[in-house]
């Protein structure tokens, strides 16, 4: 944390790296996520000295974004999936095909 933090923030960070420990996440990885965390909120808020584009002018915080940029939303089933149904009807060529060829060959 950065010098002259709040205790919130600092309480908000030992929250979230706790957080990311406890689901796995190696300790170095759970520091960057938290600090990055409490940087944004820092920025949002103003407590920051400088604050990126992002991080002032998002319309959403992440937590209300709920994963709106991660992905393009759900893609059905993945190309391994699709390979191994493939399989099963015996589809000729399917090792060579993408996931467009093989969803095509399986008549979706």
């Amino acid at each position: 944390m950065p010098a002259g933090s709040s205790s919130k923030r600092e309480r908000q960070y030992e929250h979230i790296k706790e957080g990311a420990t406890e689901r796995g996440t190696s300790t170095g990885r759970a520091e960057e996520i938290a600090a990055r965390t409490v940087n944004k909120q820092r920025a949002r808020s103003g407590e920051a000295k400088r604050a990126s584009t992002t991080s002032t002018r998002d319309p959403k915080s992440a937590p209300q974004r709920g994963g709106e940029r991660s992905h393009r939303g759900p893609q059905g089933p993945t190309r391994d999936q699709l390979y191994q149904e493939a399989r099963k009807e015996n589809v000729e060529g399917r090792s060579s095909m993408n996931k467009q060829q093989l969803r095509d060959a399986l008549g979706r």
